[in-house]
């Protein structure tokens, strides 16, 4: 095994994985016994000694809730980086804002959670939002954290680009794919057509005068990817070939498995009935994901980033069900 670079990494992922799972609830261990102690000195009349002991309950909430969620990851390529794509989806204007609006959530998300999250590629829309965005996520288990992410979500609200004040419904979907070593994924020369061209900003507008935007269609599959994210060609093509290499492992993954299902999901259109979660602001304000039955009335703050709930949810809902949970279980669940 250990003259196999690739199954000798993994393996020292997993190792480090659950080492520093240990260390954690080692540390949350010593942070109770601290707080036990604290709470036999703490003075109940003392508004500062009240006010610590509240924040100091709080972060401990928060660290064990972090640490029981990180202890239901277990899916093989958890430990991996991942490559998270938007895709505006029905509802014209008002879904391609709506893809602008999940991306900057995600971004939140990972701003709040110590992860890193690294612009490859992004197409403005012709009058606001985007069509498409695609970033890298790194930092502790990005894809197992990510994968409850992938399907289509919807939006309802009066739209802002509407001058009646209707309310209208628009979708994206997500895709999350696992980002995989060189060695597990061939890619040919040959096989390959690269197209160079300027890269351009909202509504078509260029914003670069030189050819620096990279296309790369894989000939055999017919996959395209593209990145102009960067003022430097070769940097745009280092990307776009990640980009590539992410795609055709989940090819190769379906093609294996003979279901496309253990990589991504089922490949739904981003419309009406296929959604995994939907965000309502008019009438009333609720985010509710069909797989798990989890409902929270704040949206702005899921917006914001806060989904550790959602994510959290979907992944007892793995463990409990050894699959990916669908909207259906809780169809038949309440049978």
């Amino acid at each position: 095994m250990w003259n196999n670079p690739a199954s000798a990494r993994k393996l020292n992922q997993e190792l480090s994985f659950h080492q520093g799972l240990l260390s954690s609830w080692k540390d949350l261990e010593d942070k109770i016994n601290e707080l036990e102690l604290f709470l036999e000195m703490v003075d109940a009349d003392s508004p500062s000694d009240v006010a610590e002991l509240e924040a100091s309950s709080k972060r401990l909430e928060q660290a064990l809730e972090s640490l029981e969620t990180t202890s239901l990851l277990s899916g093989e390529m958890d430990s991996t980086q991942c490559m998270v794509t938007v895709h505006a989806g029905a509802g014209g204007t008002d879904s391609q804002d709506w893809a602008e609006m999940l991306l900057r959530m995600y971004l939140r998300w990972a701003e709040h959670n110590g992860y890193q999250a690294e612009l490859a590629d992004k197409s403005e829309g012709e009058e606001a939002g985007i069509h498409s965005a695609t970033f890298f996520l790194t930092g502790p288990q990005p894809y197992g954290m990510m994968r409850s992410e992938r399907g289509a979500h919807r939006l309802v609200r009066i739209s802002p680009f509407d001058q009646a004040k209707r309310r209208h419904t628009a979708f994206a979907k997500v895709d999350v794919l696992p980002e995989i070593e060189d060695a597990e994924v061939e890619i040919r020369t040959e096989d390959l057509k690269i197209d160079t061209f300027r890269s351009s900003g909202a509504g078509g507008q260029h914003v670069n005068k030189t050819e620096s935007a990279i296309r790369i269609t894989h000939v055999p599959t017919g996959i395209v990817v593209g990145c102009q994210t960067e003022r430097s060609q070769q940097s745009n093509r280092l990307t776009a070939m990640r980009m590539l290499k992410a795609k055709l492992f989940e090819l190769q993954q379906a093609e294996r498995l003979q279901k496309i299902a253990n990589i991504r999901g089922e490949n739904r259109e981003a419309a009406w009935g296929n959604q995994i979660r939907s965000y309502v602001l008019h009438p009333y304000t609720q985010v509710k994901d069909r797989r798990t039955g989890l409902a929270v009335a704040d949206v702005y703050g899921v917006l914001d980033g806060d989904l550790n709930k959602f994510i959290r949810a979907y992944l007892e809902a793995c463990a409990r069900l050894g699959r990916e949970p669908e909207p259906a279980d809780l169809l038949a669940d309440s049978d």
